[in-house]
């Protein structure tokens, strides 16, 4: 998901929904590198990262409400 459709995104449950498969894909991320099998670290930060931002759109249209 980009910043721009996060940001034009206004339906919490969709955002909710999606904050909970970036949490799962951030446990299977955190799993596979502690037993040696993540090959793109990085990618640790990108679903952090994203988690973040959907977690903030969220949280600005509750306080919009």
């Amino acid at each position: 998901m980009k910043k721009s459709e996060i940001k034009e995104s206004n339906s919490i449950e969709d955002l909710q929904e999606k904050v909970v498969e970036l949490s799962q894909e951030l446990f299977n991320l955190r799993l596979q590198k502690s037993i040696s099998q993540l090959q793109d670290t990085a990618k640790l930060g990108r679903v952090k990262k994203e988690r973040a931002r959907v977690l903030t759109r969220v949280n600005e249209l509750k306080a919009a409400s």
